[in-house]
């Protein structure tokens, strides 16, 4: 075999092509449709044989709407953070997903929620944990991070900072619904195996990226349990410089794994691409015994939904227009 011979300039396109910035290396890695907008509506046993139908078209038909109403505002040329949070109060305003409306019961019979939202351009961030009273946990993630001096606020004095800023207060009753009252006295007597949540990540034709996630926690939950959601690095993050990030499964897993921040740091630190990143650290929270998946997506479009889980709502929007929506894991 011949040697190569390392002239001076062969060696300063080797040190030039290290030397890349990530941003570049990873647009030259993945080369398929730039992604504007991904969702996600919660991961778990979610099977083919246990979706009806009518069922099963239901979730498409929301997550089609959440993703086309979130990309309405990009279009109109709104920022990022918006664009999250249309699509995510979408969600919360259904009973089909754990958050909002359609959040789970906690042990005591209640629905306590939270939301997290993060700009990646400037790492502002905003989260609410713990709230009974408001109607779009996500609006007051929002309103935490613009207009308080703090990232999270908790229970009766998030809700009493959400009523200040003008957020709608709705009676607890609001959030109950037959189909979850029904899921917690089956999970009584077995143990929880289904992750809610919805979340959402954008990016705008400058590569500026928001990330929120919005949930009602798990059904069965005690002691005021908080999970991954309303924590920036576990469940929510996200940076510009390379990726946003909303997860959903084993809170706890997410959480001691600060899920959503690793993402960012390995394709930070060891140049990842976010689709290995992400499936690195699902793969990791599998191996430590936590269930789930996150959604994320990179400032130049490249997105990445890995779940270990038999099942993920997500979906996705092109620059395009093209709307991607999938619940199984063969799709």
């Amino acid at each position: 075999m011949k040697s190569i011979k390392l002239t001076p300039f062969l060696l300063l396109c080797i040190i030039l092509s290290c030397s890349a910035p990530q941003s570049e290396r990873v647009s030259d890695i993945d080369n398929g449709p730039k992604v504007k907008l991904v969702i996600h509506g919660g991961a778990g046993t979610i099977k083919r044989e246990n979706m009806d139908s009518e069922t099963e078209k239901a979730y498409r038909d929301k997550l089609e709407e959440a993703l086309r109403a979130g990309s309405a505002v990009l279009d109109a040329g709104g920022e990022t953070c918006e664009a999250v949070m249309k699509a995510i109060n979408v969600m919360e305003n259904s009973p089909l997903f754990n958050a909002g409306v359609g959040a789970v019961f906690t042990a005591s019979g209640e629905n306590e929620l939270d939301a997290s939202i993060m700009k990646g351009d400037d790492l502002n961030a905003g989260a609410v944990a713990g709230v009974k009273t408001l109607k779009n946990p996500i609006l007051a993630a929002y309103e935490v991070m613009l207009n308080s001096p703090h990232v999270m606020l908790s229970g009766k004095g998030a809700e009493a900072f959400a009523e200040e800023q003008g957020l709608e207060i709705v009676d607890p009753d609001y959030f109950k619904t037959e189909r979850r009252k029904s899921q917690l006295e089956k999970v009584q007597k077995r143990v929880e195996k289904e992750f809610g949540t919805v979340g959402a990540v954008a990016r705008d034709a400058s590569g500026n990226i928001c990330a929120g996630t919005s949930t009602g926690g798990m059904t069965n939950k005690k002691w005021g349990r908080i999970g991954d959601s309303p924590v920036i690095g576990a469940g929510t993050y996200a940076n510009n410089a390379t990726c946003g990030v909303s997860a959903t499964g084993h809170g706890e897993y997410f959480i001691r794994s600060s899920a959503g921040f690793d993402v960012s740091a390995l394709m930070d630190y060891r140049s990842e691409t976010v689709a290995d990143a992400s499936k690195q650290v699902i793969d990791k929270i599998e191996k430590l015994g936590g269930k789930g998946g996150l959604i994320a997506l990179d400032a130049q479009g490249n997105v990445a939904m890995p779940f270990s889980t038999s099942g993920m709502y997500r979906g996705y929007i092109t620059e395009d227009g093209e709307v991607v929506v999938q619940i199984y894991g063969d799709e």
